[in-house]
Order: structure tokens, then C-alpha cells, then sequence
């Protein structure tokens, strides 16, 4: 890829996360993990392996990172499924770095397209409901520390 496209796609990304609200953050969290996937198995068949491991490794990060924003007390039973699968998903990984296999990244891209579909399909009227919880959930932190 040219410098060029390389710079844009940055600026890009950058751009989307500057104006981005809560959903859309982890909606572009969960493109970037697919996409280093991708890039991943791609060096494992290219037997690029500088390549694979920065992108495995890149991969495992964002899908820690998806992990530790998970909101576990107010998530119940969604947030204890969705840590247990992401620790999977990270473990999984690094074996599949370890063995240089394509199949076990197309298994953690296969659960994290289902996660990224349902997380698509949150409606408007429900991202809005979340955020009016977490602003108000904000509010009374703020209140507190004052």
C-alpha cells in the first residue's frame, strides 16, 4: 500500500474518532481488529512473520481494549459473556500467532463479525437511551467527587 493511501486511511480513522459518540468508537475498535486479522492471515501465508506478529499483536490489543471498557456491573449477564469471549478470542490468538495458523484467526474473526453484527444492528432510539444511562451515570460520579 502507497504511503499516500496509508497517511489518508489515518487522517481518516483519526477524523471518524474525533466526532465519533460511544458506539461508534467500538463500532471502528471491532473494524480495526478484523482488519489486523486480516492483514495477519495474510503474512501467515506470505510467511511474513514481522508482519503476523504485529498484527496479531495489534489485534489482541484492541480486543483487550473492547474487554476492559465492558461496564460489568452495569452489563450483568451481556458483560460476563462478552469478557469470557474476549479473552477467548485474545488467547486464541496467540496461539494462532504461536502456530502461524489461518484457521484459528478465521475462528475469532467468525465470533467477532457476529458480536460487530449485533452491535450494528443497536438501534438509534436504544444508542440514545444508552447514553442518556451513561451521561447520567457520569453526572452523579461527577457529583460525588465534588
Amino acid at each position: 500500500m502507497s504511503y499516500g493511501i496509508k497517511a489518508y486511511k489515518s487522517v481518516g480513522v483519526k477524523n471518524d474518532l474525533a466526532v465519533a459518540d460511544p458506539h461508534r468508537v467500538i463500532q471502528l475498535l471491532m473494524q480495526g481488529s478484523l482488519e489486523n486479522m486480516a492483514l495477519a492471515k495474510g503474512a501467515i501465508e506470505r510467511k511474513d512473520f514481522v508482519v503476523k506478529s504485529k498484527s496479531v499483536s495489534k489485534a489482541m490489543t484492541i480486543i483487550a481494549a473492547l474487554q476492559n471498557s465492558l461496564d460489568m456491573a452495569a452489563g450483568g449477564e451481556v458483560s460476563e459473556n462478552l469478557w469470557s469471549l474476549y479473552d477467548f478470542m485474545v488467547n486464541h490468538l496467540m496461539q494462532a500467532s504461536r502456530e502461524s495458523s489461518v484457521a484459528k484467526i478465521d475462528d475469532v474473526m467468525d465470533i467477532m463479525l457476529k458480536i460487530k453484527s449485533a452491535w450494528d444492528q443497536i438501534s438509534v432510539a436504544d444508542r440514545e437511551k444508552g447514553f442518556a444511562l451513561l451521561a447520567e451515570k457520569n453526572g452523579q460520579a461527577n457529583l460525588a467527587t465534588a
